[in-house]
């Protein structure tokens, strides 16, 4: 995962060089609302991880239910996608609506690759995940990086990251080619109680990716397109700080899954984002003239004074993912609200933003007020003795 991360860095800076402020300030827009698509992707990896873990006697089960349902999701968004596809061109104020195509086809294998990688995180088999994720940012850097020399646009650096998305699939469908069959069927893993949860998982994550990736659509709205490029720059190191830590949450959460390691898996887990998070942090604003290279380089000088601002940014947002994954994994309802208030209250105080500094202090206060009440929920959940049912609850108590 950290050769993925590392690889998906070095198509950005890549990409950033090649593009420029207002190339690249589209091809951040889009893959934004890449991550925000493949909420779908990801509801399904954590409904096969978590069922998978807490129920390892029907895996056999729950992998041919998943799959099921993978594949006729895929196939759902990949279209309702094209259909939105001249509204998509219009919010990310795009050239030209093939972009918004691909965006539409990057769908399909994006949800093929959630479903695949569930079940080899609930059987743990960290080695074949492994291979996944490396060959979902390997291919991008490769195929992106030389589309974009060919022809730097925003048409063709997408285009290279669609045909990159392909690599992940293969890679799941070799490891997964052995698969168990059932013996018993249980009602609670049919393809209709895997979908429900699906949804529901689906939904969760969609309002932490919205959180964290509609502040540039609201800086392509608020501000000139060289004003809202900076912004773009700048948010190269909030998703490096975000995804940096990204193994944390894939391996601790088959643990928040289970009901004796849930505790300490998330104690841990958050300690271990946080150190992470500060040295990140540090090493920005100390080394800021070596981090702006890593952004962009001199075309995005002006945002260097405040790239530890984003340090900050990225790493509040990987420890509310973590608190979010921790909500899936007790199935709590409840939770999610107060990160879809959250969303509300950034867009409705973004869009009074008019400069780059206001806008990403917007975005780290209104993070931070997140952060402190999602901690606060999840230290009720998970005080000694408690049940983190919601039966259990009282009434009123967000879960």
């Amino acid at each position: 995962m950290a050769m993925m991360n590392v690889s998906t860095y070095a198509f950005v800076m890549v990409a950033s060089r090649l593009l420029g402020k207002e190339g690249y300030g589209a091809l951040a827009a889009s893959i934004n609302l890449l991550l925000v698509i493949s909420v779908g992707a990801l509801g399904l990896q954590a409904t096969a991880a978590r069922r998978i873990s807490a129920e390892p006697e029907h895996v056999g089960q729950i992998e041919d239910s998943i799959l099921r349902v993978t594949y006729r999701a895929a196939a759902a968004l990949g279209l309702i996608l094209t259909l939105l596809s001249p509204v998509i061109q219009r919010v990310l104020n795009l050239e030209h609506l093939g972009t918004a195509l691909v965006i539409a086809a990057c769908a399909v294998p994006l949800t093929l690759t959630g479903g695949l990688a569930g079940i080899l995180q609930g059987e743990r088999r960290w080695a074949a995940l492994g291979l996944l994720y490396l060959m979902t940012g390997v291919p991008r850097l490769v195929i992106g990086s030389l589309l974009i020399a060919w022809r730097p646009t925003e048409l063709w650096s997408l285009l290279g990251v669609a045909i990159s998305f392909c690599a992940p699939v293969v890679v799941g469908f070799w490891a997964l080619r052995n698969r168990r069959r059932p013996h018993v069927a249980h009602p609670a893993h049919t393809g209709m109680a895997l979908l429900k949860e699906s949804i529901r998982n689906g939904q969760a994550l969609f309002a932490f990716f919205a959180l964290s990736s509609v502040d540039i659509i609201v800086a392509r709205n608020v501000m000139p397109n060289d004003e809202s490029g900076l912004y773009a720059g700048g948010l190269i190191l909030t998703k490096a700080m975000l995804f940096l830590p990204q193994f944390v949450v894939i391996v601790a959460f088959p643990s928040m899954a289970t009901g004796s390691e849930r505790r300490r898996a998330l104690v841990v887990s958050l300690s271990l984002v946080a150190t992470l998070g500060t040295v990140g942090t540090l090493a920005a604003w100390a080394l800021s003239g070596i981090a702006i290279r890593f952004v962009g380089g001199d075309d995005f000088a002006a945002v260097e004074p405040r790239l530890w601002v984003f340090a900050i940014l990225g790493t509040l947002l990987s420890m509310i993912q973590l608190l979010v994954y921790s909500v899936l994994a007790r199935q709590g309802k409840r939770s999610v609200y107060v990160v879809w208030l959250a969303l509300v209250a950034l867009v409705g105080l973004g869009l009074t933003a008019d400069s780059v500094l206001s806008l990403v202090t917007i975005v780290v206060l209104v993070d931070v007020a997140l952060l402190v009440v999602l901690l606060a929920i999840s230290a009720w959940f998970l005080r000694e003795g408690a049940s983190a049912t919601e039966e259990t609850v009282p009434a009123g108590v967000p879960q």
